[in-house]
């Protein structure tokens, strides 16, 4: 199902449905709280979970499908319930049921939303996410240059402008996926590539937009993704170990263990030099760095170079387009990332050896016949693949993101409906309390 996207210059230029302006926010204390990265088993969230999976449901099919005494789920329905999470709909019961318990419950999704934001080095992404995880509709801005004083404030109001599109629906919670290292407890975040120094980047948008607020390093949100949302084959797996790499215009990897993602209290690691052979220069001064060899900027500069694009071009969507329609020259620099993308995956599987591999962004998903090269590399180059002891990540179990190319909409999503999921009752009081 497609998403209806807008793409934006400006906040100004974002519009109602109704085609009037968008109505001003009002501005509040910004209220910061820590995202939720994991698969609670609390039983108020393992309902939840239920109902977003399989509903509109009765209370007696949760307790078949989570193993919950019926006691302990009627409680916990009705708490939510009363949390405004869940709704009765006795117009669905089936004929001659007699009491509570057959009437069956489902997701409040339509009166209601979370607002994800992935910033991104570029380009930012403002989506509307209902409680179900579905991503209602969204905008594109440019990522502002400058200080980040100024450019948060353009997309705080390119965000408010957005949320004037939904005024039939209350916003619970924003989340906000970004890049660098992010202080998850206040919400700041220093960005080397945008030059964003202790950025508050959670404060910004809490008081522009009166919402609680969670901030996520951008490649532990889209493992995340992967754990609360899924994709057409449903959420990931909830036990073991699974490693999460992405590349796009930048790097990056995630660790899930036993159902929630691995967030270091320093931030998250880096693979944007890992060495790949090649001879490209790289900001740090070396030479064969990942990012200055697989991102999005390295790619058309190299199709430049090779005579695909002009002087001019610099959209990598060019690069793909060309290659698509068979120029050869094309394929051969995005068959070069690829031989550096297995290899550098190779690199980092073969010390953490987790059970199982997973790849996302467009580096991976925007030109599909690659990943074939990407796995070729991966077993060439991983000692453990070459041996045979490797327990998940053998030639062709590499799995690419069912989100594709709206990764960065579902990563800001599950930022946004993690602390909902995880603590269901607990932070629906939370929104509350300032509201």
């Amino acid at each position: 199902m497609s998403v209806p996207t807008v793409h934006a210059r400006s906040a100004a230029s974002l519009r109602t449905r109704s085609g009037a302006a968008a109505r001003p926010l009002r501005r509040s204390p910004a209220r910061v709280i820590a995202p939720e990265m994991r698969v609670s088993d609390a039983p108020a969230s393992v309902v939840l979970r239920s109902v977003v999976r399989r509903g509109p449901v009765s209370r007696d099919v949760i307790v078949g499908d989570t193993g919950i005494s019926t006691a302990t789920v009627n409680r916990h329905v009705t708490a939510l319930i009363g949390a405004g999470l869940l709704r009765e709909r006795a117009d669905l019961s089936t004929a001659g049921a007699v009491g509570r318990p057959r009437i069956p419950v489902e997701v409040d999704h339509e009166g209601q939303c979370t607002l994800g934001i992935h910033i991104g080095a570029t380009t930012t992404r403002i989506v509307a996410v209902d409680l179900r995880g579905v991503v209602l509709g969204g905008v594109e801005v440019a990522t502002p240059t400058g200080a980040a004083p100024g450019a948060l404030r353009s997309l705080a109001e390119s965000a408010a402008a957005f949320v004037g599109r939904w005024h039939r629906r209350r916003i619970l919670l924003v989340g906000v996926a970004i890049g660098g290292r992010v202080d998850t407890r206040t919400g700041t975040v220093d960005h080397p590539r945008l030059g964003w120094t202790q950025a508050p980047v959670g404060a910004a948008f809490g008081e522009r937009l009166g919402s609680v607020v969670s901030v996520a390093p951008h490649v532990e949100a889209m493992a995340a993704s992967e754990l609360l949302l899924g994709g057409p084959g449903g959420p990931a797996r909830e036990s073991g170990t699974s490693l999460y790499f992405y590349a796009r215009e930048t790097s990056g990897l995630a660790i899930s263990i036993d159902g929630r993602v691995h967030t270091p209290s320093g931030g998250p690691g880096s693979v944007a030099h890992l060495p790949t052979g090649s001879s490209a220069v790289c900001d740090c001064g070396r030479t064969g760095c990942l990012d200055a060899t697989v991102s999005d900027r390295a790619i058309v500069a190299a199709a430049r170079r090779a005579g695909v694009l002009p002087a001019s071009e610099r959209s990598v969507a060019a690069v793909y387009l060309a290659a698509r329609t068979g120029v050869s020259a094309a394929q051969q620099v995005l068959d070069e990332r690829a031989d550096a993308l297995g290899r550098a995956l190779a690199l980092v599987h073969d010390v953490l050896n987790p059970d199982s591999v997973q790849v996302g962004g467009q580096a991976f998903t925007a030109y599909p016949p690659a990943m074939e090269r990407v796995e070729a590399s991966f077993v060439r180059h991983s000692a453990l693949a070459a041996t045979g002891s490797t327990r998940g990540s053998t030639r062709g179990s590499i799995r690419v993101t069912a989100f594709g190319k709206r990764v960065q909409d579902y990563a800001a999503a599950a930022v946004s409906l993690g602390p909902i999921y995880a603590d269901p009752v607990g932070t629906m009081r939370k929104i509350g309390a300032g509201a």
